[in-house]
């Protein structure tokens, strides 16, 4: 049996009209304290590590940027190498941090926001910036001393200025998922709401920059390394646009039906290379390679002769506007790998190229040439992570000619001039 108060209350709730708007109400009323709480816990998240990282940024520019300006260890342009934006971004953030620990969150994220282009400036320096405090910790004596007093302090905590630099460029990463998250707590009708909106868009766009600074800095490397691959500073795999995607070994299958040789491949965004392994017999030479061939990839295509399902490897027949290339592998996986990897570069770049032809016939200029390897085209657009339209500016510039004993630095960019003299077929 129910107790009679219980039944009594079945019935009354049974029969009461305002029951469901009650209920909804309440389900409403509590998914907006929710939200609060979020929100204040965002918030209360974002003022004290922006406080921990006021006080990092002002050791920095304390103890390291005002002192070495006084004491002149560094020439200005040096110091300004090292540190950039970096008293800006202080006084930027000095202010935000006023902001929010006063409750004006919305005020003070959107005053910030008008400022970062000095974050702008700083992330754009900041591999720079790392390559020239290594060097002036090679020459400089006295600042490397200097630096190792500094972060002796108690104030450092045994932190390091190298990862103290990067602190600007993890901040914004923060920022990026601290105001995403404060603004998926705050109601569209809340006042800050819009300001909290434009924030997010704001550093986000800043955020993108970093990623793509890092692309465009990992591909260096890469092509740094391919250069140093390759034998002789003649050949030269770096071009305005030109992106290192994979390497590998394929076998070349010879039109006459001759045995089948072993090649090393090195695919970029604009061609493919095919190189053969130096001598044995020079043991400087063990690990590097002879480049034979340079395929643009313009107007070329790429079909599995063989190798569509699960066998064993498959065949790859490459076609270019003066030449046919076959490519066999016993690897069925890195046959299929090869095939998407030429696949979508050949697409992006016959792409690309159909909009510079579009925007030529609309300007009413006369049309390039499909393939023009000699002739530069506009400098790629830096904040770009993609490959520009003229990623082929010059594959003359991937020449390779008898080697000369003339010493280049292949981890400097490079210029656009190229051999007039190769043993590296261009095809």
């Amino acid at each position: 049996m129910f107790p009679c108060s219980l039944l009594l209350t079945t019935v009354i709730m049974s029969f009461s009209p305002h029951l469901p708007s009650l209920s909804v109400s309440s389900s409403i009323q509590e998914q907006r304290d929710r939200w609060e709480r979020k929100r204040s816990r965002a918030a209360k998240e974002l003022v004290q590590t922006e406080q921990h990282y006021c006080q990092q940024l002002e050791l920095v520019t304390t103890f390291f940027v005002e002192i070495l300006k006084a004491k002149g260890t560094l020439k200005e342009d040096v110091r300004e190498g090292i540190f950039s934006s970096i008293k800006s971004i202080l006084s930027i953030n000095q202010s935000l941090l006023v902001h929010l620990e006063n409750g004006y969150i919305g005020k003070g994220l959107e005053k910030f926001s008008s400022h970062l282009h000095h974050y702008n400036t700083y992330v754009d320096n900041i591999y720079n910036a790392n390559k020239v405090l290594v060097i002036q910790l090679k020459k400089n004596k006295a600042f490397r001393r200097f630096k190792k007093l500094q972060e002796a302090r108690p104030q450092f905590n045994s932190q390091k200025l190298e990862d103290m630099l990067q602190m600007p460029v993890q901040r914004i990463r923060q920022y990026k998922h601290l105001l995403q998250d404060l603004a998926a707590n705050t109601s569209p009708d809340h006042p800050e709401f819009e300001q909290l909106s434009r924030a997010v868009a704001a550093v986000c766009e800043v955020s993108q920059r970093i990623q793509g600074n890092a692309q465009r800095h990992e591909n260096h490397l890469q092509l740094c390394r391919v250069q140093k691959l390759l034998q002789g500073r003649k050949t030269r795999v770096f071009a305005p646009g030109r992106w290192f995607i994979r390497e590998g070994w394929l076998n070349v299958v010879p039109p006459k039906g001759s045995e089948a040789k072993p090649k090393m491949f090195f695919l970029f965004s604009d061609l493919l290379l095919e190189a053969r392994r130096c001598s044995p017999l020079s043991l400087s030479n063990d690990e590097k390679f002879v480049g034979q061939h340079a395929y643009p990839l313009q107007d070329s295509a790429v079909e599995k002769v063989f190798g569509h399902t699960r066998s064993q490897g498959g065949l790859l027949s490459l076609t270019f506007p003066k030449a046919k290339l076959l490519l066999m592998s016993s690897n069925h996986d890195d046959l299929n790998d090869w095939y998407q990897s030429l696949s979508s570069a050949i697409r992006k770049l016959q792409s690309k190229h159909t909009v510079v032809l579009q925007r030529d016939e609309r300007c009413g200029q006369p049309l390039h040439p499909a393939v023009d390897h000699t002739n530069p085209g506009r400098k790629r657009d830096q904040a770009s992570v993609e490959p520009s339209e003229h990623a082929q500016k010059s594959v003359g510039e991937l020449e390779c000619s008898a080697p000369k004993r003339t010493k280049q630095s292949v981890d400097a960019e490079p210029s656009a001039e190229a051999s007039s003299s190769s043993s590296c077929v261009i095809l």
